[in-house]
């Protein structure tokens, strides 16, 4: 989904996001940014309050991810019915053949 905005989506492991002040990244985890696709998660309940400064230290760690981090957090966020097809058809088409769908165009 954050391929598509406008505007861009910033990578938080960069300089311009790291070099904001953990009370920055807070206020904007809680209220969200205008005018993007930032929204706002606060509900100003204490728990959402956990969660945000939670996120903030995530956001300072992401510098230092591991590649076994990343990967379980890939193997964490579940992939649309659309993206697990293009992956289908990326296997295929690396291995040398035709995805189902194209194969079966053929035929008729």
């Amino acid at each position: 989904m954050g391929k598509h905005m406008y505007p861009p989506v910033p990578d938080m492991r960069q300089a311009e996001t790291q070099k904001l002040t953990d009370g920055e990244l807070f206020y904007i985890i809680q209220n969200g940014i205008r005018l993007t696709g930032m929204p706002s998660w606060g509900s100003g309940t204490g728990s959402d309050e956990q969660d945000s400064w939670k996120l903030v230290r995530f956001i300072r760690h992401l510098p230092e991810l591991t590649a076994e981090e990343e990967q379980e957090m890939r193997e964490m966020n579940p992939k649309s019915p659309d993206e697990l097809k293009e992956e289908q058809e990326e296997r295929e088409f690396l291995n040398g053949g035709q995805s189902h769908e194209h194969s079966q165009h053929k035929k008729h």
